[in-house]
């Protein structure tokens, strides 16, 4: 268990002091929390609201059963309301903290709003986001008997969004980003096709007028959005028996809903810019001029100004200095001979002149 919020504070102004936490399990858990570079899967709390009835309450536990094992449920119940209530607001603040969770979700019933959904996720241990939602519809896990198999762990969903809407409404498109973070699970690099065994398939409508399915809506102009999810059974590909490749067939397996948003909070502008900003170490500097072939191989194009090589003074080897040394003493001895030459008919021209060689 993490050490209490005052322990933590405690410790934080510790820190800044120039100490250490006195508690080893302190200084363990203050690491554990540091921002890092990557992060892995964020983990979601579940939480029960002041009434919770049975069928929220396996609504809770058909999430924990999709986001496993990045999901931890509570089982009391919580005197917390999160619209209109900043205590509810900071108590679920704290709870995110101290169960080391960025994302929460509350289930609760009451008259005014019956089977009430609240999704949301925090950033820097602060409310980012909320949506309230109705529950309309809700077919469990259960309801579909024992043989549709179970989600695997740490199995990556499939998600697919219909509608135009998710493009259209603003909303929507924070509706959307919301959900793709609540289900997406671990972020990796690869993935392997037995990895996906599930598909959640979300469709975003404006209620209608003469809605048999759901007839408490009709009069309501909120937004609804249908969720429905389906295993993936990978088996033969009929058509081409010597393929490797399996195809996929989609059996219904739940948990599915409709939902209808009630209320919605969405963080400010700048809030949301700094959550999205990211670290100097993931950032990528951008290499101009270099691409790669077909075989991987780096081809760089350089762009220089016109050189004169005659000017440039390249690195000389031993071999270019020992010839040019060599080249230089034969200089030498060929001047040294031509000199000498020119002084003997120096003095033979004088000894012709006046009968003796000049000292």
């Amino acid at each position: 268990m993490a050490p209490t919020q005052a322990q933590q504070k405690a410790a934080r102004a510790k820190v800044l002091a120039g100490g250490k936490p006195a508690k080893a399990r302190t200084q363990r858990y203050l690491k554990s929390i540091e921002p890092q570079l990557r992060e892995g899967a964020k983990s979601t709390l579940l939480l029960k609201g002041i009434k919770c009835s049975q069928a929220m309450g396996n609504l809770l536990k058909d999430m924990r059963a999709m986001q496993a094992p990045n999901a931890k449920l509570m089982s009391k119940k919580n005197q917390i309301v999160a619209f209109d209530d900043i205590e509810g607001q900071q108590s679920l603040e704290f709870l995110t903290t101290k169960n080391d969770c960025a994302l929460f979700a509350l289930a609760s019933t009451n008259k005014k709003r019956p089977n009430n959904l609240v999704l949301g996720r925090t950033f820097d241990h602060q409310i980012l986001d909320m949506v309230e939602l109705g529950i309309l519809r809700y077919k469990s896990i259960q309801n579909y008997g024992g043989s549709v198999p179970k989600k695997r762990i740490g199995s990556k969903p499939l998600m697919l969004f219909l509608g135009d809407l998710w493009q259209q409404d603003s909303n929507c498109k924070k509706m959307q980003n919301l959900l793709i973070d609540f289900y997406r699970g671990d972020v990796v690099q690869k993935l392997v096709v037995s990895g996906i065994d599930h598909l959640l398939v979300f469709v975003a409508s404006q209620p209608q007028q003469g809605d048999n399915a759901n007839p408490n809506i009709n009069n309501d102009p909120k937004l609804i959005i249908y969720q429905h999810t389906f295993f993936c059974k990978l088996k033969k590909n009929p058509d081409d028996p010597t393929s490797k490749v399996p195809i996929p067939f989609l059996v219904p397996c739940g948990p599915d809903m409709t939902m209808q948003i009630r209320r919605t909070q969405f963080a400010e502008q700048d809030l949301w810019n700094l959550s999205l900003k990211q670290p100097q170490g993931l950032k990528k500097k951008k290499k101009k001029n270099k691409t790669t072939n077909l075989f991987g191989e780096v081809v760089g194009r350089l762009h220089i100004e016109h050189q004169d090589v005659t000017k440039m003074g390249g690195r000389k080897s031993k071999a270019l200095r020992r010839a040019e040394q060599t080249a230089k003493e034969e200089e030498n001895e060929a001047l040294e001979a031509e000199l000498g030459r020119e002084r003997e008919e120096m003095q033979d021209e004088f000894k012709q002149t006046y009968g003796f060689n000049k000292e």
